[in-house]
């Protein structure tokens, strides 16, 4: 473990996180910050509210961490064991502490309640333990060490686990740092594959080996995750100098940077040319109108959408002809074209855009095989395009890389970059 670069790992206490309909949301929060004042996070579970999970997590943590961030399991029911369990680790007792009690009493009195008996054990401090007060909630956090290693124990509730790290602990740390902070940039690509946007960045890898470059890719979409600790001035320097070379061969490829999501991007170029947008989709089932309408403010730009799934609703509603359909197919570009531009003359739009294609499991053929889509766009102007990929992976996936790519469509079209 270093001494000049401590890290973290980060320990999410409750069975219900075991199960299929609860998630850790917390770490990413806690990461975030971390990373902030250059500590990195090396290491994260999930365990049961189980005393010996717990002890097991927290000796295996410490092994890779100087720093252990526990939370959840602090609440006044049997189930919640951790500050008990902590302490069993640490070697340390508990004392029921009993100004505390007294305090949570008066808490309960002013709303009115009685305070039940079981929330008595959250008066529980861990012997030795610095407390960390929790202004919005009953349970107060935990601060202790044992061989090097410190445990700092936090509700799991989110907004009481991030003011007690604002408030007590994080200006700690921050101190400690001695001012090294990490610095992160995400480049966002879409309309390319995970291994061709590798191929494209290799030669910029060789030059930046010696900092954090990850890929990640989802359907439709691959980000180039960078990264750089030091000091801030420096490590401000440093990152611009690698987003720059890694733009450099990536060019207009990438659409965005951050949490900039590609909706909020087709929005903004609509904005700019002040034009408006409505869809025809197929086999996407109007999943990017959602995705254009999960953006605040967007009835400004867009008008709507026609989810023509059979062939009469593409027929009735966009003005499709049937014989286009009868000699083409409903996947086809003459089809997806004449989706747009009826989507365009019904709702009055600047600019439309259609998908249709066969997203499976079924319905494939061998000149059509499943994964296979055709995208419109026809502008007011007369402008119009076509474009067909083939997608892999399953129902799903093919209908989101196949909504990412209709707006990729829309965002190169409108920044000029496809005619």
């Amino acid at each position: 473990m270093s001494t000049t670069a401590p890290s973290a790992a980060i320990l999410a206490i409750g069975s219900e996180m075991l199960g299929p309909l609860r998630q850790d949301t917390n770490s990413l929060w806690l990461t975030g910050r971390l990373e902030e004042i250059g500590i990195p996070v090396v290491r994260k579970a999930v365990v049961g509210d189980d005393p010996a999970s717990i002890a097991d997590e927290l000796a295996h943590a410490g092994r890779f961490a100087r720093y252990v961030f526990t939370t959840g399991g602090l609440g006044p029911t049997a189930d919640d064991v951790t500050v008990a369990a902590v302490a069993a680790w640490l070697g340390a007792t508990l004392s029921r502490n009993e100004a505390f009690l007294e305090k949570m009493r008066a808490r309960f009195a002013r709303r009115g309640f009685e305070m039940p008996a079981c929330n008595a054990k959250q008066a529980d401090f861990i012997v030795g333990a610095r407390v960390l007060e929790n202004p919005r909630g009953t349970a107060p956090g935990f601060w202790a060490e044992r061989g090097g290693v410190e445990v700092v124990v936090l509700p799991g509730v989110p907004s009481e686990m991030r003011e007690i790290m604002e408030e007590s602990v994080l200006p700690v740390l921050r101190e400690r740092g001695g001012g090294v902070v990490w610095r992160r940039r995400v480049l966002r690509i879409a309309g390319m594959g995970e291994s061709a946007v590798e191929e494209l960045v290799a030669p910029v890898y060789a030059r930046w080996k010696d900092d954090p470059v990850t890929i990640l890719a989802s359907p439709g979409e691959v980000q180039l995750h960078l990264a750089v600790r030091g000091a801030p001035d420096s490590a401000d320097a440093r990152l611009a100098s690698m987003e720059a070379d890694f733009r450099s061969v990536l060019g207009p490829r990438v659409f965005g940077e951050d949490a900039e999501d590609l909706p909020r991007v087709v929005g903004r170029r609509l904005r700019e040319r002040g034009w408006t947008v409505a869809l025809a989709e197929s086999c996407t089932g109007g999943s990017i109108a959602a995705m254009l309408t999960d953006v605040p403010g967007s009835s400004d730009y867009f008008l709507g959408a026609v989810v023509s799934y059979a062939n009469a609703a593409k027929e009735g509603f966009l003005g499709v002809e049937p014989e286009t359909i009868r000699r083409f197919g409903a996947v086809s570009p003459e089809t997806a074209l004449a989706m747009a531009q009826g989507a365009r003359d019904r709702f009055g739009a600047d600019v439309a855009a259609s998908v249709t294609g066969i997203a499976g499991p079924d319905g494939g053929t061998p000149e059509k095989p499943v994964g296979t889509v055709h995208f419109g766009l026809a502008t007011k102007d007369g402008a119009a395009l076509t474009k067909r990929r083939l997608f892999g992976g399953d129902r799903a996936v093919v209908r989101r890389a196949a909504s990412v790519q209709a707006l990729e469509l829309l965002r190169r079209f409108l920044s000029g970059e496809e005619s």
